[in-house]
């Protein structure tokens, strides 16, 4: 599992993008904790720039989240894991941490 750590000033946005595997079924959900105001997530769609056409048949399509600072200070760990939602008792296919600080200052990676 792969952990990832960032700084973000409050409205800063941070793009996160992700591998799809929708075609076999798999989806990535995401779950914050920490300080309940610190940050928010949010799907984009189209990811920013992605392919302009659309995708080929059964093509893995990459995803893109945007995680927005909110209150200076804050602190938040998002877990996002790729599962497939019929079969929850599976582990996840992928996981990755993403441990955000809401500072005053620039984005970073």
């Amino acid at each position: 599992m792969e952990v990832r750590r960032i700084a973000i000033g409050p409205g800063e946005s941070y793009t996160l993008r992700l591998p799809g595997r929708g075609a076999r079924g798999y989806v990535w959900t995401w779950q914050v904790t920490g300080d309940e105001d610190a940050v928010s997530v949010a799907v984009c769609d189209p990811p920013p720039g992605g392919p302009a056409g659309p995708p080929l048949p059964g093509a893995d399509v990459e995803r893109a989240y945007a995680v927005r600072g909110g209150r200076p200070g804050a602190r938040a760990r998002i877990r996002f894991a790729q599962i497939r939602p019929p079969y929850p008792q599976e582990a996840p296919y992928d996981e990755l941490i993403l441990e955000v600080d809401v500072s005053g200052g620039a984005a970073g990676a």
